[in-house]
């Protein structure tokens, strides 16, 4: 592995705002963004991911390996709850166990964004489809999550229809904004394009930057209240997703041979989700505790991937 990748990444700009958020929270300082800010970043951070991704897919034809990397992606979501509840049960309760299973099968869109801007910066392009993928990979592992916490419990803990979860998962302000951004893309004219191009690109990064000291300034505040619940879920959060990083860094070249894909399918398998399943959980399995999977994914997941992570995985597609 190369280990300039990984000091460019400690180095860059966007991560180290990152950093800068969680010691504004360690001096106490009284730093924030403010939440209507927060929120509109996000949603232009999904919305520009999607646009240039169907810009990126109407340029492209369908074929049976963007098919393939399809059923991959989806596969990873089903399975990886499967696996992890298991492990998670030998600790934890059913409800716990499953929520968190969840979370570690589904993806974190903000992770995704943080993956294509890395990307960026080793001058490596991932496809349009793969955010087609992303929103994919949201449903199945909730699915499997709550499957696997009506068979193992006791009690009916869970409090809705799976129709309602499925249709809560592709509703999702997060998935449908970046599905629907993802259509708006592939249905504009590149002309039509080109007029929106200083927002949807030229921007991208500085607003990545504030974003992730927003995600700082927050992670920071949870990181103290997660560690109280002990070392085997700090230690789960790490392993897990370098677990399924790597492994899926080396098995995705069975359904394709771009890098970029590869990349971002070994990010998605890494990632948690710290906004859909939780949203999800919270109406579904209410026992749930999201002072568990919450911090699990946000306070550390997510910082492990963006800092030690991501080079690892790239390194490993590349060597």
């Amino acid at each position: 592995m190369n280990l300039n990748l990984l000091f460019d990444n400690l180095t860059n700009p966007a991560l180290l705002f990152f950093v800068l958020g969680i010691i504004s929270v360690k001096l106490k300082s009284d730093l924030e963004i403010p939440p209507n800010s927060s929120k509109f970043i996000s949603l232009y951070l999904l919305f520009s991911i999607g646009f240039k991704g169907g810009q990126e897919l109407a340029h492209s034809h369908f074929t049976s390996e963007i098919l393939w990397t399809i059923v991959f992606g989806i596969s990873i979501a089903a399975l990886i709850p499967l696996y992890t509840f298991f492990i998670l049960k030998r600790k934890l309760n059913t409800d716990d166990a499953g929520a968190i299973a969840a979370a570690y099968g589904s993806v974190s869109a903000v992770t995704f964004v943080t993956g294509i801007a890395f990307l960026e910066i080793q001058n490596i392009k991932s496809s349009g489809h793969m955010v087609a993928i992303m929103a994919l990979m949201e449903a199945p592992s909730i699915i499997i999550g709550v499957i696997l916490i009506r068979k193992f419990s006791g009690k009916d803990t869970v409090k809705t229809k799976m129709s309602s979860l499925i249709s809560h998962s592709f509703t999702n302000g997060s998935v449908l904004l970046i599905l629907g951004s993802l259509v708006i893309g592939l249905l504009a004219s590149n002309q039509q394009a080109e007029g929106i191009k200083p927002f949807t690109t030229d921007l991208f990064k500085g607003f990545l930057a504030i974003f992730l000291l927003d995600m700082g300034i927050v992670s920071g505040r949870k990181l103290g209240d997660f560690f109280k619940n002990g070392w085997f879920t700090a230690l789960f959060a790490i392993v897990i997703p370098l677990l399924n990083g790597c492994i899926v860094a080396s098995l995705s070249g069975i359904v394709t041979h771009e890098i970029g894909n590869r990349f971002m399918l070994s990010v998605l398998a890494a990632s948690a989700s710290y906004i859909a399943v939780p949203a999800a959980m919270k109406i579904a399995v209410p026992n749930a505790n999201p002072g568990l999977y919450l911090p699990m994914a946000l306070a550390i997941t997510f910082p492990f991937n963006i800092t030690i992570g991501m080079p690892i995985y790239l390194g490993i597609i590349m060597f």
